[in-house]
């Protein structure tokens, strides 16, 4: 995948409600919390898994922050996706009171 130019940045507030978000975080980040029906693919996966992710409807792409969501929508808007950044992400996504699930059932802190 080649890096591609400037994209959407979103604010998890503005995010669709029932979106199609692919989560770039790593493992263990994904475990203590993410939206419920988010796509997990870790960023270091992605350029080999990317051909996992739908391509004809909408992305949003989710880190903790937005800094590694925003590399990988960049990547994936230049392969041909519609991909956007959640530019404040989990972290903006907790804050907004949006739904969020765990994998342990333990609360989650951003």
């Amino acid at each position: 995948m080649t890096h591609g130019g400037p994209v959407a940045q979103v604010p998890a507030a503005q995010v669709p409600t029932g979106a199609y978000l692919l989560d770039v975080r790593e493992p263990e980040e994904w475990e203590a919390g993410h939206v419920p029906g988010a796509v997990h693919i870790p960023l270091g996966e992605l350029g080999a898994r990317y051909t996992e992710l739908e391509q004809d409807r909408p992305l949003y792409v989710i880190c903790r922050s937005g800094n590694r969501s925003g590399h990988a929508a960049r990547a994936l808007a230049g392969a041909g996706w519609d991909a956007s950044n959640v530019s404040d992400g989990m972290i903006g996504w907790h804050a907004a009171g949006l739904p969020m699930t765990a994998e342990s059932g333990q609360p989650y802190v951003a």
